[in-house]
């Protein structure tokens, strides 16, 4: 296709002057070139597709000089990019050193606010718009989020507190019905049924203006029309829930036309009081595999591969011990397919619960399962467990409830980025009395800490990585074995480490055999509380190297230190793990290279570490014989 407009636009103030048709020319090169590179490097397709139209006209209608834009989410703000200086560099979506596949204000001064995790948009535009009071500023504040997002208590909480007039505070609910797979509940349901137009909306503004001309009687005439019209419309049409919270409720609006969306927002910024601009749009809209199927679309990945994952095997486990102990049912918020449910909501639909996007809630809900007789088994990703610290310390694990939390996306995940890094799970939890967590490396030891979690007591947790296990991560599986340790002759090294990194050391201790260097190799399942019996094995060792796919601070690795220490001998313990910073979008492999836990920079930390203790030896010798002549010359002086 060629462009005839996207080229021409470097920043929000190049389309002011282009007409509708030229904006809808550019709204089709706009899908295009997201379809073209989605293709490419994967990323979220149908929800961008649908918000073409609507960041166009947010654009053309705001001055994003002044006013500011807080996306929720971030899953739709492709379009924006490309207008908003980063074209050229849109090839390098998700890729390392290219551009986030969400919103990051690192990358844009139109980015105002990093937009990961959904329902956060409200409350932060809340903060942007209050503070804009404080400077004495008119500029609009425009919070765009999902109706999935509603789901989160968050968007409610900011709701209610913008809802106390608030100036030229504009939000927008993009209403797609959908968040990632079908929304659920009760919200869901309220929106379907809210009923208004573009044309009630129209003809109201065009009999104000013709009432405005009638000499002498015009402003009488628009007092006594609008008093007649809202008390009819109390009578035959309800107030909205966003009326009710402070809000004038515009919409629903077609959230794909151009000149509906220009008028309502238009008709929004001569407001007084908080807006709610509700608007429809079609997610996958201009592309029809991803109109007909958005779930599968939504995040789309450039290769393509079915087989077995992680997510699958826990989602066939799972149904498979559901069947045989009807106290087992599976939460999920609003990922059933991702975390490998479907076959399981579809077998045991009773025994299946959707939230929506409501980690918090998803967490006190099992709770009160839990306390009456059910064995709930929570499936989310590392990086949205992050949101239900609280309900696990003070609903599950205070109450020592027995909750199972199958937590996906453990470690690094690739193209998402910082925001969806599952690098913290491990180190936090752990920190939670009451809490056992597991960490498999392969489908058979996944499916037998499953069944560990289930039969156990308090808060259990099996973390597992994205994606599928490594080729011969089997062929090291040993039943009812909670750690696996492959030793050597000599006790020189031992290498500790849990999760898929343990198939990346298997072939270092062939490696430094031929250097005359013993590595032996010590696999951690169940990682915490951590195990007497793993402490004996290491504390043998002359050097324990504990390498983890994890957060530094707080790691297992430290607190494995720590207990060494405390077990007490002469082993010297060196660690590796991330830093404290947030890693970037780019491959896995990239991501384990950045950190060193990639083979090479393994093999020659243990160098270092080796030559380190040779050093220290060498150091504590010198000194030793050094302070046994000073005592020597010492007692021959006397």
């Amino acid at each position: 296709m060629a462009y005839k407009h996207l080229y021409n636009i470097n920043s929000p103030k190049d389309i002011k002057n282009m007409n509708i048709k030229e904006l809808q020319e550019l709204s089709a090169e706009l899908r295009t070139k997201i379809i073209d590179t989605v293709s490419k490097n994967g990323g979220h397709l149908a929800s961008n597709l649908g918000v073409v139209e609507l960041t166009i006209a947010l654009h053309k209608t705001f001055d994003l000089e002044q006013d500011k834009i807080i996306w929720d989410v971030g899953h739709q703000g492709y379009a924006h990019k490309l207008l908003t200086g980063r074209r050229d560099r849109f090839a390098t979506l998700r890729k390392a050193g290219g551009i986030s596949g969400f919103i990051n204000p690192k990358e844009s001064k139109y980015d105002t606010f990093l937009a990961g995790h959904s329902s956060t948009s409200i409350s932060a535009a809340l903060g942007i718009a209050k503070t804009n009071e404080l400077k004495g500023s008119l500029a609009y504040t425009i919070s765009v989020i999902g109706d999935g997002a509603l789901t989160g208590g968050l968007a409610f909480e900011g709701l209610n507190n913008a809802g106390e007039g608030t100036k030229n505070f504009i939000v927008v609910l993009n209403d797609n019905s959908m968040s990632i797979n079908k929304n659920q509940g009760s919200i869901a349901n309220y929106l379907n049924n809210i009923r208004s137009s573009y044309f009630y909306l129209n003809l109201k503004s065009k009999t104000v203006d013709i009432l405005s001309k009638v000499p002498l009687l015009g402003k009488p005439l628009i007092s006594i029309t609008r008093a007649v019209k809202n008390k009819v419309k109390a009578l035959i049409y309800p107030k909205t829930i966003f009326e009710n919270l402070g809000f004038v409720y515009l919409g629903p609006v077609d959230g794909n036309n151009l000149k509906n969306l220009m008028y309502i927002f238009s008709c929004a910024k001569k407001m007084q009081k908080p807006v709610l601009v509700h608007v429809k749009t079609k997610k996958g809209k201009g592309y029809l595999p991803a109109e007909v199927k958005p779930e599968t679309y939504h995040n789309y990945s450039s290769n393509v591969v079915k087989e077995r994952t992680f997510s699958s095997n826990f989602g066939e486990c799972i149904l498979k011990l559901a069947q045989n102990n009807k106290r087992i049912c599976t939460i999920t918020a609003a990922m059933r397919d991702q975390v490998g449910l479907l076959e399981f909501a579809k077998q045991l639909p009773n025994r299946f619960f959707d939230v929506g996007i409501a980690e918090e809630h998803a967490i006190t809900f099992a709770a009160g399962m839990a306390t009456n007789g059910f064995i709930p088994v929570v499936a989310i990703y590392s990086t949205f467990l992050q949101r239900g610290f609280d309900q696990l310390v003070n609903d599950v694990a205070c109450q020592n409830c027995h909750v199972v939390l199958a937590v996906d996306r453990a470690g690094f995940v690739g193209e998402d980025g910082e925001t969806h890094q599952g690098l913290l799970d491990a180190a936090f939890l752990s920190t939670i009395p009451n809490t056992t967590i597991y960490a498999p490396s392969s489908y058979k030891e996944q499916e037998q800490c499953l069944a560990w979690a289930i039969s156990g007591k308090g808060l259990c947790v099996v973390r597992y990585p994205k994606g599928s296990e490594h080729s011969a991560a089997d062929s090291f599986f040993e039943p009812n074995k909670e750690y696996l340790w492959l030793p050597q002759p000599d006790k020189d090294i031992l290498l500790v480490t849990y999760g898929r990194l343990f198939e990346t050391l298997v072939e270092l201790p062939e490696r430094f055999k031929k250097l005359g260097i013993s590595v032996s190799l010590l696999k951690l399942i169940k990682i915490h509380p951590i195990l007497d019996k793993v402490l004996k094995i290491a504390s043998d060792y002359r050097t324990v190297i504990f390498l983890e796919e994890g957060i530094e601070t707080g790691s297992i690795a430290q607190q494995f230190g720590a207990k060494l220490h405390q077990v007490g001998g002469k082993t010297n313990f060196f660690m590796r793990a991330v830093q404290d910073k947030f890693i970037e979008q780019g491959s896995i492999e990239q991501q384990y290279k950045q950190i060193g836990l990639d083979i090479a920079s393994i093999e020659q930390f243990i160098k270092e570490a080796s030559l380190t203790v040779i050093k220290r030896k060498n150091r504590e010798g010198f000194k030793a014989a050094k302070e046994k002549v000073q005592d020597l010359n010492f007692k021959g002086a006397n």
